[in-house]
């Protein structure tokens, strides 16, 4: 374990946490992306289209995949921005709702599992370190950019 680099870990760690996310999601043929996606928009008011990527950390590209296939789903609608007549607003459907609260439910599941079998001070730490890991990538205080 000691020589397994801090990259590793949070990629196959991220990798069997999103599996496991896939799996529960394939029992009601959706996916992890999707969920993540339905409870990244505000159930009652919808979400900006714009302000959907960058909350999620998604390219729009990928996000405008995700979305087209969830439209054909019945789980979203698009709707005109009232206050900037160019974009649009991503509401939720009823059975998009129905989804959510799936998708809302399996991460609860997770999170109350992991801090059963995690102590308050560990996971604390496991936090502090993940906002460190978070700013130095975010700041590009690993590599700067006179580096590439």
């Amino acid at each position: 374990m000691k020589d397994k680099t801090i990259d590793y870990m949070l990629r196959t760690t991220w990798l069997t946490v999103q599996k496991m996310y896939n799996e529960e999601a394939s029992k009601f043929d959706s996916t992890m992306a999707t969920g993540f996606t339905l409870l990244s928009i505000d159930p009652d008011k919808g979400t900006p289209s714009t302000a959907l990527g960058p909350k999620m950390g998604m390219e729009a590209t990928s996000l405008s995949r995700i979305l087209k296939t969830m439209e054909k789903k019945g789980l979203i609608e698009r709707h005109p921005n009232p206050e900037d007549g160019r974009g649009v607003i991503i509401s939720l459907t009823d059975f998009g709702r129905e989804k959510r609260a799936y998708s809302k439910d399996r991460v609860l599941t997770f999170n109350e599992t992991i801090k059963k079998n995690i102590s308050e001070e560990k996971l604390k730490h496991f936090y502090e370190v993940a906002e460190i890991i978070n700013e130095l990538v975010s700041n590009k205080k690993i590599y700067n950019q006179s580096d590439s």
